[in-house]
């Protein structure tokens, strides 16, 4: 499934900085931690907890903060649906990697076990 481009534009300046909050507040809601989503962030990118923080700080765009990761070589078998698409459809690469990790945030909210979101 091809993304708009003003959509992937967009996506691609968001930082990621003012994302995380957001993916920390949900969690916590959820009963689940900071460290949990450092430790889905560190699977599927390759960046430990200070190079997280670092990101953060730096108000790293979603486009530089993928490009810069090393994505885990299962990364693929992240599929199901988010925001009412196929993450295994998505065309371009980094609006799936984004999608990636917005998956396995919504997976942790729910309760997912952490062997089973990490595709262990």
């Amino acid at each position: 499934m091809a993304t708009a481009p003003a959509t992937l534009e967009r996506v691609a300046r968001m930082s990621f900085g003012q994302v995380y909050p957001l993916y920390i507040t949900k969690l916590e809601r959820k009963g689940r931690t900071k460290a949990e989503l450092d430790e889905v962030i560190t699977w599927l990118t390759g960046f430990d907890t200070e190079a997280i923080a670092q990101h953060v700080a730096d108000q790293t765009t979603f486009a530089d903060f993928f490009e810069r990761s090393n994505l885990h070589q299962n990364a693929s078998l992240i599929t199901g649906v988010i925001c009412g698409v196929r993450v295994e459809e998505i065309e371009e690469p980094l609006m799936q990697q984004v999608r990636y990790l917005d998956k396995l945030v919504d997976e942790l909210a729910k309760g997912k076990a952490m062997e089973k979101v990490l595709r262990s």
